[in-house]
């Protein structure tokens, strides 16, 4: 099974299934279309975070991340937007590598990029139907995105979206390696463009840009041992937010009911205090083991009010990105996330090649004092957390959500609804979700819920602190969330959010 975003990138890693590849050669069939078909959230200029496991025991984390810039500016605060958010490199296109290396060492998988890479090629140069989540961006972001060099044009609002220069640049990838982003011809053309624009990127940080193999960190939540990103992956805040709800009999909580929402609410709240530790590990030691002991959850926990809201005092960063998955024949797993930080990342289109750059640098701080300080070299605090739950050992759910600072927050209400009240996965992305901190152009921190949930819902969660804010059922704030789950019978049962344009596909 494979799941995404856009049922034409779902279909080009069905495809790859049904030869007979493996999962992880699904998702980069996926994953390489998905670049073409939903470039407003992901693209070649992004990053990836990969879980995958098998049957066999093995469980790693590839963490495609870029780094920042090795001669990087003086800078008072760090623009959203523009080439100054454009600090790091990007590291998607390697983490195809490594991933297709792993897969051939362990997986024996035999597909070669450039046969995965042929259905993205081939609706780069054709063209596409344009989505409805780019349709929706591309709207929501009218008077800003005209004042991005080339974006606004290259990127249509109705009819077939085409894009020749990106279908080239696929094309070289296929034709000399994944390297060749980062070392090749491509790799000093992209470097060359990048410095005209304005970023301080040059080709020695493409060339140093590598994605990284890493083990997952994990927690037990009932009977299903969860895996994470390590940092600076806000993946153990995750973890957290779940090894708090333990505490608590949530079996018994009614999931449509204001005491599951406020629940989960204040869980995330509890969690998000330490969020702002997570930092790249490589520069500042972090404190993983420390953050989801058992005694620190049960001290969350018992710091939560049945009958009041906790104050919300953390600033919210906005961000978009796709989920993607794949199970093959095997039971052998992939969950991935892809991004370019922001909906349109930077806004800063590369001429002659098609490829929209990443603001991930704008994640960065500027304080010195922050554990996320911009520095050479460095990774910045990551919103993306692919997980992957396994059950006696085994791959047994795969999931994942759009979002940035939403992901956790929706992963809470997905997770408890599988694992404690036994959702099917469609039923349980279908069901009415919240968003707590500021979005857009919101000037306070407020609990966006789905209004689905009802009146009394709402007015309960009011009377108890909440600052609710009703938004219309199936929002697109409420992010693009994918599920695949293997159950004991020997089936597997997945699907996409019906908030996006995608779909689960079975072999």
């Amino acid at each position: 099974m494979v799941t995404s975003p856009h049922h034409l990138a779902s279909e080009a890693g069905a495809k790859v299934l049904r030869r007979g590849g493996t999962a992880i050669e699904a998702v980069i069939a996926a994953g390489a279309a998905l670049t073409v078909l939903y470039p407003h959230f992901c693209g070649l200029g992004g990053d990836a975070i990969w879980i995958v496991a098998d049957r066999a025991g093995r469980r790693k984390a590839i963490m495609g991340i870029g780094q920042a810039a090795n001669n990087l500016p003086k800078l008072e605060t760090i623009p959203a937007r523009g080439p100054l958010s454009a600090l790091t490199t990007a590291a998607l296109v390697d983490s195809w590598g490594e991933a297709l290396s792993f897969s051939r060492d362990h997986w024996q998988g035999k597909e070669s990029l450039a046969s995965l890479l042929a259905d993205a090629i081939e609706l780069a140069a054709g063209g596409f139907p344009v989505s409805r989540s780019q349709q929706h961006w591309h709207a929501f972001r009218s008077g800003e995105i005209e004042h991005w060099p080339g974006v606004a044009g290259a990127f249509v609002t109705e009819g077939k979206q085409r894009q020749p220069q990106l279908a080239e640049v696929l094309k070289t990838i296929a034709l000399h390696g994944h390297r060749e982003f980062y070392e090749g011809e491509l790799g000093h053309r992209i470097a060359n463009a990048l410095e005209t624009a304005g970023s301080p990127i040059r080709a020695g940080d493409l060339a140093k840009t590598a994605a990284t193999f890493a083990d997952p960190v994990s927690l037990t939540y009932r009977d299903i041992e969860l895996l994470a990103p390590p940092p600076p992956s806000q993946g153990i805040s995750t973890l957290a937010i779940m090894g708090i709800l333990s505490k608590f009999p949530m079996q018994d909580v009614d999931p449509a009911s204001a005491d599951f929402y406020h629940l989960c609410v204040e869980a995330v709240k509890q969690a998000f205090l330490d969020r702002g530790q997570i930092a790249d590990p490589d520069f500042i030691v972090q404190h993983c083991a420390e953050w989801i002991a058992a005694n620190t959850l049960s001290t969350k926990a018992a710091a939560i009010d049945p009958g009041v809201a906790m104050p919300w005092p953390h600033r919210f960063q906005t961000g978009d990105t796709v989920y993607l998955a794949a199970v093959d024949a095997e039971g052998r797993s992939a969950s991935v996330l892809q991004s370019t930080y922001y909906d349109w990342g930077s806004g800063v289109l590369l001429p002659d090649t098609g490829i929209l750059w990443q603001n991930r640098g704008a994640a960065f701080s500027t304080d010195p004092a922050s554990p996320n300080v911009l520095a050479p070299g460095k990774r910045p605090f990551y919103t993306l957390n692919p997980g992957l739950g396994l059950k006696n050992g085994v791959p047994h759910l795969l999931y994942g959500t759009q979002g940035a600072d939403g992901q956790p927050q929706t992963l809470t209400v997905l997770l408890s609804r599988l694992i404690d009240h036994g959702f099917d996965p469609l039923s349980a992305l279908a069901a009415p979700r919240f968003l707590l901190g500021r979005t857009f152009s919101d000037t306070r921190d407020n609990l966006k819920v789905e209004d689905a949930v009802g009146t009394e819902v709402l007015a309960t969660l009011a009377a108890r602190g909440h600052e609710v804010i009703p938004i219309p059922a199936l929002n697109a704030l409420s992010g693009q969330a994918g599920v695949i789950r293997l159950k004991d019978d020997g089936w597997m049962e997945g699907a996409h959010d019906p908030r996006s344009d995608g779909c689960a596909i079975a072999i």
